[in-house]
């Protein structure tokens, strides 16, 4: 059996997440919905897309946008019906696409039945299912990752919750055997059975948080609270967890897992989550880079703003400098809705009004209180937030450039605003574009990453002037005489690489658009990069 044919599924994958609050909205009520994403299934796999992951879309009274589920069984209503998901399900399967959704079982929501019944006596049967404390002061000086302390009072039940995130999210027990089979049944094995294809596992190396709370270290001294993860994440039972979780339930299917996994910057660490040999997670996402000091949940701002220039002048090239690079690295590729056409981040003129991020706005509250509204401390929180909040990937889905971007039909507007340049930059005006645009330059290189696989999601990588900071400079080689090279410059000022020596004839793409596409040889190694220039070489193929 070749290499090729004995790899999981979801090696080769294309994987396109969507947030079903702003991709579209299909009853003209100004929320996205699942009618909605069923609706743009053909655009999906006109792009290549293999794989569709879905944003929470679990019953919830979206005080964190969804992920404080109250009910795993249901959808929450104004997205649709369970039925509404079968027919998804069922669309996607029948064009070749599968579909994963988010585990979120850290916490539930403070509505879910679980945590009502558990707060209700000190004697209910589920009193245990939540992690809790029952000292009248705060156990442990632990910071919520949503501002402020991570213990809250239940004057009903007389004890302290944990919830690492909004006081509205209770976190979970892991240490309590019954509440790890209900959640196995109820958020698992429910949408598996009606033919879920795995899924995109929420902050999945906090759940073992041992039975001794300690304090935090003190690094931030203008709180009590501080951040406590050296105590959380990468508990001492969250591998025994994992592999409890795949003998229970995973192993029963051939479904995917993908791990949010913050705090966890060293490579050993994170392998010990992947290896094949022992099944606990498919893959992670690796979120350090992406993680503010504050929080673990990954931010969220747009590739082109935080990464490259999203200036007039050089947005739609750096856009396909980001997918050059992106289409041809190792590994499983990821993409975020809105990324095909190059959306950009919330305009910076945009005030703290306009945000809708639990994260952001409690971020912006407790910043205004601790500093006295100091005009200087919050320009620059306002400034980060404008890099790095979530509401920058949460804009609705740029379709045309008429009104509200098409993404809803309602006479009010979305539910949050729609960015100010969606005229500039929407699919409809890409389409008519053709190759030229955003998407049709994501459309080839997804297509051309599938025809040479084997070389540049397989291939092995070697990084070269791996000090300069201004460039990216890496290959890609495969058994034989196939090779790759790509030069990427990441600056706004022209800049020298040196390819890798490569044998034989050339074929060469470029975000540019004006380069020779074929080359018989490479001739000299020295190339001189434009602003925001990216060129991917594929030798021998």
């Amino acid at each position: 059996m070749s290499s090729a044919v004995a790899r999981p599924w979801w090696k080769d994958v294309v994987c396109y997440q969507i947030y079903p609050a702003s991709f579209k909205d299909s009853n003209g009520d100004g929320l996205g919905d699942i009618p909605g994403i069923l609706s743009r299934i053909d655009y999906l796999k006109d792009l290549g897309i293999d794989v569709v992951w879905i944003s929470p879309m679990f019953d919830s009274p979206q005080v964190d946008m969804g992920y404080d589920i109250s009910d795993y069984e249901r959808v929450y209503t104004p997205y649709g019906l369970v039925n509404d998901m079968e027919d998804l399900i069922y669309a996607r399967h029948q064009r070749g696409i599968k579909l994963i959704l988010d585990l979120v079982v850290n916490h539930t929501s403070d509505q879910h039945a679980w945590f009502k019944e558990s707060r209700s006596s000190k004697d209910n049967p589920r009193r245990d299912w939540y992690a809790e404390d029952g000292t009248r002061l705060p156990p442990t000086n632990w910071r919520s990752y949503f501002s402020g302390q991570a213990w809250e009072y239940d004057e009903q039940s007389g004890e302290y919750y944990l919830h690492l995130f909004a006081k509205e999210q209770p976190d979970l027990n892991w240490e309590n055997e019954e509440t790890r089979k209900a959640i196995y049944h109820s958020a698992m094995r429910f949408w598996l059975d009606k033919g879920v294809d795995g899924f995109r596992v929420d902050v999945v190396n906090i759940y073992s948080k041992g039975v001794e709370f300690k304090d935090a270290p003190i690094v931030d001294p203008r709180f009590y609270e501080q951040p406590a993860w050296c105590y959380y994440a990468n508990g001492s039972r969250i591998h025994e967890i994992l592999r409890e979780m795949n003998a229970e339930v995973l192993n029963h299917y051939d479904a995917v897992t993908v791990g949010e996994l913050p705090h966890t910057p060293d490579p050993k660490k994170v392998l010990e989550y992947v290896g094949a040999s022992d099944k606990q997670l498919s893959m992670v996402f690796q979120s350090t880079l992406s993680t503010s000091a504050r929080g673990a949940s990954t931010n969220q701002g747009r590739s082109v703003s935080r990464f490259a220039s999203d200036s007039p002048a050089y947005r739609t090239t750096s856009a396909k400098l980001l997918s050059l690079m992106l289409g041809s690295l190792t590994g499983t590729l990821f993409h975020y809705q809105g990324q095909e056409i190059g959306m950009i981040n919330i305009p910076p003129t945009w005030p703290i009004d306009f945000y809708r991020d639990i994260e952001s706005v409690n971020f912006y509250k407790t910043m205004a209180a601790q500093t006295q509204k100091d005009p200087a401390e919050l320009e620059y929180v306002m400034r980060s937030l404008q890099i790095l909040g979530r509401d920058n990937a949460r804009l609705p889905m740029q379709w045309t450039g008429g009104k509200h971007a098409g993404f809803t039909d309602c006479e009010t507007g979305p539910w949050t605003r729609v960015h100010d340049l969606y005229g500039e930059i929407n699919v409809e005006r890409q389409v008519r574009e053709g190759k030229g645009s955003v998407l049709g330059f994501w459309k080839r290189m997804i297509r051309l990453r599938k025809e040479h696989a084997e070389l540049l999601v397989h291939g092995a990588y070697e990084g070269f002037e791996i000090e300069d900071e201004k460039t990216f400079v890496f290959g890609k080689r495969e058994s034989g005489e196939k090779r790759a090279a790509v030069v990427l410059n990441f600056s706004g000022e022209e800049q020298e690489v040196e390819l890798p020596v490569y044998e034989g004839p050339v074929f060469q793409v470029g975000n540019y658009g004006d380069a020779a596409e074929k080359e018989k040889s490479i001739e000299g190694r020295i190339r001189r990069l434009r602003p925001w220039e990216g060129r991917l070489y594929l030798a021998g193929c």
